[in-house]
């Protein structure tokens, strides 16, 4: 089952094409990477996704429901790449007023704390946080209202080793729980702790599969290598 269909699906951003009619699916209840360079069109993508791209063509469908309908905004958690918190408040009260905005009970509060590692931090003012932290408060905030999906942009960048390996065991506990999860990142180490992939160069899809289907089908015995050969090679797997 999918938790997301995207067909044939045209963005235009000022006057240049960015994804050129693009296909492709997300399956439900587990942890898809989406993958690609620097200006591959990973956060378009994205941001059609939750409903906030103005789009030239296409479908999208999201929890068998179009894209940014109403119903969907309680559903779906949404991390941008910029931290989407207010500097002027501490860690709790920015969860406080999410959780309020999203009608979300108040006990979910303390546990988005603790699954990003941030009760510690809780009553200290965002303004005085790390970048990694901020990061980290942001990400808190899409876990607040407990969605079915998960949409993650650039979650794990600034964030130490040690805290990256931590993020990436929540993402697999919440797959296992039935929660789906779409995370993007441009760093080809990650691919490996991904179920699936979505690996896109200029807006165009080059591979959908998975870790092991991409080493077999490149023979590449590395992920960053199997993407280089894809590019070179300008060949499509699907």
């Amino acid at each position: 089952m999918d938790a997301i269909a995207v067909g044939e699906l045209r963005v235009v951003r000022g006057g240049a094409v960015v994804l050129p009619e693009l296909s492709c699916t997300v399956a439900a209840g587990a942890v898809t990477g989406l993958l690609g360079p620097s200006g591959s069109g990973k956060s378009t993508l994205i941001r059609a996704i939750v409903g906030v791209q103005q789009v030239a063509g296409g479908r999208i469908d999201v929890l068998g429901s179009p894209a940014g309908s109403p119903q969907l905004r309680a559903r779906v958690g949404y991390m941008t790449q910029a931290p989407s918190v207010y500097d002027d408040l501490t860690v709790r009260e920015n969860l406080r007023f999410f959780a309020r905005v999203l009608d979300a009970r108040s006990e979910t509060v303390e546990r988005a704390l603790e699954r990003v590692s941030l009760t510690e931090f809780a009553d200290r003012v965002v303004a005085r946080l790390s970048g990694g932290q901020r990061a980290r408060v942001s990400l808190a905030t899409a876990l607040l209202g407990e969605p079915e999906l998960l949409v993650l942009d650039e979650p794990t960048v600034g964030l130490d080793p040690v805290l990256r390996a931590d993020l990436w065991e929540l993402f697999h506990t919440l797959a296992e729980a039935g929660t789906t999860l779409l995370v993007s990142s441009h760093v080809m180490d990650e691919a490996d702790r991904c179920d699936s992939l979505l690996l896109l160069r200029e807006g165009r899809l080059l591979a959908a599969a998975t870790p092991a289907e991409l080493r077999e089908r490149t023979g590449a015995p590395q992920l960053d290598e199997a993407f280089l050969r894809l590019i070179r090679g300008e060949e499509a797997v699907t």
